[in-house]
């Protein structure tokens, strides 16, 4: 069994205000602790990939702010104090300051996080 609390995940990408630390945490998954300041809009970072967007499954919990999810079906917006699931092929952007944690399939987050970086560097 493993823990993780915020300030023990390594830093696993951050720039720009936007800060993603990330950690296996057992059965396939890791934990990510995110922080995007508002106006943060993820698309450029995820130009490349498979329809230009995320390619993880992601299930979290919005601690603060508000997300637009932006997907090939449309847009939805999340809040702060929601749970959510983000199937594949979602683009976020950041309405304002935000935080949330999640949970992902650690060898597709590994991926995204991989091209996210080598699209900023």
């Amino acid at each position: 069994m493993t823990a993780a609390t915020r300030n023990d995940v390594p830093v696993a990408l951050e720039g720009d205000g936007v800060e993603l630390r990330s950690l296996p945490i057992g059965g396939g998954m890791s934990v990510g602790y995110i922080s995007l300041p508002q106006g943060t809009d993820m698309g450029p970072a995820l130009k490349g990939l498979p329809d230009d967007a995320c390619q993880c499954p992601h299930w979290g919990y919005l601690l603060k702010g508000r997300i637009r999810m932006r997907t090939a079906s449309g847009e939805e917006e999340y809040e702060a104090g929601q749970a959510y699931y983000w199937p594949p092929g979602h683009v976020p952007l950041a309405l304002e300051d935000s935080e949330l944690v999640e949970f992902s399939p650690t060898d597709d987050f590994k991926q995204v996080i991989e091209h996210v970086v080598a699209q900023s560097g």
